[in-house]
């Protein structure tokens, strides 16, 4: 059982591109930690059959506004927009998660075999359109996004932390507690 640090952070972001592990990171600190984590994309997007309808602005930042005026949180998601901003200002550390491209790639196609077999649970219904749609968010996020949040980064050195491979990220991680 893993001992935690009394100065252990409590507020955590997490962000890292599609198959990074970011959700599974987030919650497996927030088991740890007893701390609740959120996904930036349930955030944006009301789920609801029969299908998912994306939040207006004002409702999305509302949301985020009251996740983070909480005492305690895990946020994770691939979203770095300046409607995160205040995610990021909050968060004691900010991890980012800068997994291999290739592993991402198969951790896309492994993700996407479990739900199709309902093994692994999703907060959408698995489609091929959406498993096509993953390697377009995972290119884009290495070649344009990538770039730009490192430079984002750069203004949270204090407290930004990126980790490049599961032991680093477990270690590091839980090396934080």
């Amino acid at each position: 059982m893993i001992q935690l640090n009394k100065d252990a952070p409590r507020k955590i972001h997490i962000i890292g591109s599609v198959g990074s592990g970011k959700t599974t990171l987030a919650r497996n600190l927030s088991m740890k930690m007893k701390i609740p984590h959120y996904e930036l994309d349930n955030v944006v997007w009301k789920r609801s059959k029969p299908s998912d309808t994306k939040r207006t602005d004002e409702e999305r930042d509302q949301i985020l506004s009251k996740m983070v005026q909480s005492d305690a949180w895990i946020i994770e998601g691939a979203h770095y927009n300046d409607w995160v901003i205040p995610s990021f200002n909050h968060a004691d550390v900010i991890l980012f998660l800068d997994t291999d491209y290739s592993k991402r790639k198969y951790r896309i196609v492994r993700r996407f075999i479990l739900q199709l077999l309902k093994i692994e649970k999703s907060n959408y219904k698995p489609s091929f359109k959406i498993f096509r749609n993953m390697f377009i968010w995972n290119d884009h996020f290495e070649r344009r996004i990538k770039p730009k949040l490192l430079e984002k980064l750069r203004l949270y050195d204090s407290k930004a932390i990126t980790l490049k491979d599961n032991i680093e990220i477990i270690n590091s991680a839980f090396g934080i507690l």
